[in-house]
């Protein structure tokens, strides 16, 4: 059996690679303007090669093994030698690009090269000299546009081709000095090392890069040489072997760009640079930012998305699916447990759930405008000044972004942060976003209580964030956490016109993940609630009142008294969301749908409102946006943690956090809007910001951390 032509696919973040990788190969690999997207390789087989498997790794900016992707990036190319490395280079920031492009050259894999972004470089009136580029880096450079769709196939076909030649890669050489001292350590390594790998092993070794030592088993006395090596040439330098390699690239780089391409006057700004003189200006960037997420959340709860939810709550799971059901069920002569099991667990659970689908298909299509078109990008940027004041970087903020869409890929892509303390700080506190799970209570809660208020649904957008902050501020000041945060350097895509795929891929994905949860966990869910509100411990089909879901959720919803939402349909609603935050109102639909007076559809959500005042059900949605997320999130925590007592310390600080924000918004609401009189509870609320206020103002912090350790 033959084996399978394997080609890298590799560049900077944001140079469009995931985009190529989907083009080339036809899979549907989820594409933002952040790093951190591709967190893992991924592979596919070319469309039209099916012989060829292409390997989409993530975005990096070098192959020194500074963060986790880079880590993945570099173990695959070393480790696994691909036939040849397709290295995708955004044509409109060459000089940062190029940088990963002469270390591709040096590990003596065939390099082919794709500038991207042709057609933004032409708008931009610059010109790249694609052949003198190809001849001065020895490898074949194709121009291409992978949104346009131009040049990809010259671009593939010059790869295939590059790849059949056997040419051994040749590589660029920098200053003399540096180069004899990188021969002098090619002699010592030759016999360990194949010739292919001696130039990038030899620069390593300049480099002092550890691992690389190790790996080679060399003798002390050749260790010594190198290291004797390497020191003289510091002393002809004046500086550290590192610096020595950056400088060299980037003198080499600056040449080249000189050369080959032609630069635009330093007074002629770019459409996106005008646009970003005011989405990212230091007062403008916030206020608008508000503005934009509001409109989101109105546009998709509170009118488009509303209206065509409303049509599917009232008509098609009010009337058509129940009526058509029930006469189905009566003619068939069910046992009338099969029917209550049918029509008000199945049906009135599954139906609560996919009422709210419209809406989420309309904000869906809203972010994912944003995120294809380059505003979110700018956001983390700009979240970065204002992150950083609070002990995080904008690198913390992607991951936030991610869980717009759900918790677990969101935790997951914090394995990009490569400061520890950030990174578990991210971990513990990136679920806090509203994920599409719990729109449906955003909907809910907004409906019930608010139907006449646009500043609900993105509110609680603002409330992850705002508590987001306030945890970075507090973490910081303990000495497990504390610490200055990361540098964050990300580079900002030009701004464009949405292109229509992508916009609907990532739509239909996240409303295809909606629906499959929906149809699939919630509906077990929804059967289990069912069974557990219609029998009593003796097996017998009671009212809802005496059923064993009632016994237990009434055992434990004192707890839940002093945030308003001490009944225990509430309690068993939010005890449901652990498993999936969709199960809230699935679970509501279940036990609404008991009553006589109340049908699948908004007459639950005015049982619903009925059965706690605007304040309490405010408060309901605060506890359960801000405590542990669903099972698969907790998993995903874990795993990420890689500890348990980690995962216990996270889960239990969400869940504190949750509490003391609904208990204060409860009490202090009810007294303000005259739904009950002042009392101990509200002077604890009172008593909590004020312990909360000076802990921030007055608690230092630390002057030393140690290492990170649960005691």
């Amino acid at each position: 059996m033959t084996r399978r032509t394997q080609i890298a696919l590799a560049g900077n973040p944001n140079c469009g690679k995931t985009s190529l990788f989907n083009e080339l190969t036809g899979t549907n690999q989820r594409v933002g303007n952040w790093p951190g997207v591709t967190i893992e390789k991924k592979s596919g087989k070319l469309l039209k090669y099916p012989e060829v498997d292409m390997q989409d790794l993530p975005g990096i900016y070098s192959l020194s093994p500074y963060s986790p992707e880079e880590l993945i990036a570099r173990d695959y190319l070393i480790e696994d030698l691909p036939d040849l490395i397709l290295n995708l280079i955004d044509g409109t920031n060459m000089e940062r690009n190029l940088y990963l492009t002469t270390q591709l050259l040096e590990l003596g894999v065939p390099v082919v090269i794709g500038i991207n972004m042709m057609d933004v470089v032409e708008k931009n009136h610059q010109t790249i000299n694609l052949k003198l580029l190809g001849e001065t880096l020895f490898t074949p450079v194709v121009g291409v546009s992978v949104t346009k769709k131009k040049h990809l196939d010259e671009l593939v076909k010059k790869s295939l081709h590059r790849k059949e030649s056997r040419e051994e890669q040749r590589y660029v050489l920098y200053d003399k000095r540096l180069e004899v001292a990188l021969s002098e350590i090619v002699k010592v390594i030759a016999p360990y090392v194949p010739r292919s790998k001696q130039r990038w092993v030899s620069l390593k070794l300049f480099e002092r890069d550890e691992q690389i030592e190790k790996s080679l088993g060399l003798s002390l006395s050749e260790q010594q040489d190198i290291k004797e090596v390497i020191e003289i040439t510091e002393k002809i330098f004046k500086t550290d072997s590192i610096s020595i390699i950056i400088n060299e690239r980037y003198n080499f780089i600056t040449k080249l760009v000189e050369q080959t391409v032609s630069q635009k006057s330093l007074f002629e700004w770019s459409a996106s640079e005008k646009i970003d003189r005011i989405v990212t200006h230091r007062v403008l960037a916030l206020p608008i930012f508000a503005f934009i997420m509001w409109a989101v959340y109105y546009v998709s709860i509170q009118t488009v998305g509303t209206m065509a939810t409303d049509w599917v709550n009232d008509f098609l799971f009010g009337e058509v699916i129940p009526n058509t059901v029930g006469e189905w069920l009566a003619n068939a002569n069910v046992a009338p447990w099969l029917d209550g099991l049918i029509q008000n667990g199945i049906i009135a659970g599954v139906g609560s759930v996919l009422g709210f689908l419209p809406q989420m298909i309309v904000l869906f299509l809203c972010l994912a405008i944003l995120e294809d078109c380059g505003y979110m990008s700018r956001i983390a940027f700009v979240m970065d000044r204002l992150f950083r004041r609070f002990g995080l970087s904008g690198k913390s903020f992607i991951p936030m972004l991610v869980s717009t869409g759900c918790g677990v890929p969101g935790v997951m892509s914090c394995r990009t942060i490569e400061n520890e303390k950030e990174r578990r700080m991210t971990i513990m506190t990136t679920t806090f976003m509203p994920c599409s799970a719990k729109m449906p209570i955003i909907g809910l809660v907004a409906g019930a209580f608010f139907p006449q208020s646009s500043w609900v649904a993105p509110s609680a957008y603002f409330v992850g964030i705002a508590s987001i902050i306030l945890s970075g501020i507090a973490l910081k000041k303990t000495r497990r956490f504390a610490g200055e945060p990361s540098p964050f350097i990300m580079e900002l895509p030009a701004y464009h016109f949405p292109h229509v795929k992508n916009v609907l891929l990532q739509t239909y994905e996240r409303g295809k993940s909606f629906v499959i949860g929906a149809g699939t966990l919630i509906f077990m869910s929804c059967v289990f609630v069912w069974f557990l509100s219609s029998f009593n411990f003796r097996g017998q089909m009671v009212e809802t009142d005496q059923s064993i879901l009632a016994a237990l959720g009434n055992s434990i919803a004192f707890l839940f008294a002093p945030l308003g939402f001490g009944n225990w349909r509430s309690v068993v609603a939010t005890a449901m969301g652990l498993v999936a935050k969709e199960n809230v109102v699935g679970t509501f639909g279940v036990l609404f749908a008991h009553s006589d007076v109340s049908e699948v559809g908004n007459e639950i959500w005015g049982n619903l409102s009925a059965s706690m005042t605007p304040i309490a059900g405010y408060s309901f949605l605060l506890f359960n946006l801000l405590c542990a997320p669903c099972f698969a999130a907790i998993g995903a925590i874990k795993r990420e943690m890689a500890d348990l007592r980690w995962t216990i310390f996270a889960i239990g600080y969400q869940c504190g956090l949750a509490y003391i924000v609904s208990f204060v918004v409860y009490q202090l609401g009810s007294v303000l809007f005259g739904y009950m009189a002042f009392n101990v509870g509200t002077a604890l609320a009172i008593l909590m910001i004020l312990s909360l206020i000076g802990f921030f103002l007055y608690k230092p912090k630390p002057s030393k951390a140690p290492a990170i350790q649960i005691l």
